[in-house]
């Protein structure tokens, strides 16, 4: 599996990614994660739908916490059209308690902890962590990427103004 070194730091020290940058243009790798109730979910299985995908090292962090939060309340502000989706490694119960306690019901959160199938897909699974990279891809209807964001210091959120740019272009 490709390794990149140093494209992303947390608090200032430099981090392995794992596997191939996905850059706009690219068509967005298919992957497996789990939802809430433990039951496997295929990017494919939005198809024809613009998609929105951050990954963030873990919920129960302040920023994961916040961008999770800022993409739900811009989800809310969307037609069914666009669907939001968080991946991170927490586990599904600890990513339903955590929606739960937050009121994050426009977001979709899905747990790549099983086989870091979107981790190793998207070239954001941290080797030195096994968490996520802090990134964004927009999605568009035939499944390709038009916007990929590589947040490159985790403590960071990401650019939003730039998010809601490319998912504007696509409605």
């Amino acid at each position: 599996m490709h390794e990149r070194f140093g494209i992303i730091t947390m608090k200032g020290n430099p981090l392995t990614l794992v596997g191939s940058e996905i850059k706009a243009g690219d068509t967005a790798p298919d992957f497996v994660a789990l939802d809430n109730s433990l039951s496997p979910v295929r990017l494919s299985s939005f198809k024809g739908k613009i998609c929105v995908i951050a990954s963030v090292p873990s919920l129960d962090t302040p920023v994961c916490d916040l961008e999770t939060r800022r993409f739900n309340e811009e989800a809310s502000r969307l037609s069914g059209d666009v669907v939001f989706l968080t991946l991170s490694m927490d586990l599904p119960f600890a990513q339903k308690r955590w929606c739960g306690a937050n009121g994050v019901t426009k977001v979709q959160t899905l747990s790549d902890h099983r086989d870091a199938s979107f981790g190793t897909a998207y070239g954001v699974l941290i080797k030195e962590l096994r968490l996520l990279a802090r990134a964004v891809f927009v999605v568009d209807r035939k499944g390709v990427v038009q916007h990929a964001q590589m947040v490159g210091e985790l403590t960071k959120e990401p650019d939003y103004d730039a998010v809601l740019s490319a998912l504007k272009k696509l409605l």
